[in-house]
């Protein structure tokens, strides 16, 4: 998991994310990397049982609600809470997962690898984005 080759795969492959814990608050950092993805051409699905709409598109209270198909799901919960979302999008057949920075759950990430998901884990989507548009994407913190 984090290789560089998987994070540049779900760049150019990845093309719809379902992003679990998208808040409509606009100082969450869910809010402000998935407004920086749909900028940058991805589709955004919100999912969160709390909200009914979140930056133009329509929410979902989980991903199995979810009626189109999931790419890559994108996980803004706390790491205790990331093994059931990893579980789901294994469920939902979504091709990869990425557990945002601060989102460290070993054992759901084997388990994602061993259904055939492509997994980073504890990066932050947004930056490493950046820095691949850049040619820059290194393995290192920033």
């Amino acid at each position: 998991m984090n290789e560089i080759q998987t994070i540049e795969k779900i760049f150019r492959e990845c093309r719809t994310i379902a992003v679990v814990g998208l808040s409509s608050n606009p100082y969450r950092p869910s809010n402000s990397v998935a407004a920086f993805m749909k900028e940058n051409g991805y589709r955004i699905i919100p999912v969160n049982p709390n909200e009914i709409e979140v930056l133009g598109e329509k929410a979902f209270p989980n991903l199995s609600s979810v009626l189109e198909k999931i790419d890559l799901v994108s996980i803004f919960r706390r790491s205790e809470k990331a093994g059931e979302t990893v579980d789901e999008a294994i469920r939902v057949g979504a091709k990869a997962v990425w557990m945002q920075e601060g989102v460290i759950d070993g054992i759901a990430a084997k388990r994602a690898e061993s259904a055939g998901l492509m997994v980073v884990m504890d990066r932050c989507w947004a930056r490493d984005f950046a820095k691949y548009k850049k040619g820059i994407l290194s393995v290192g913190r920033f």
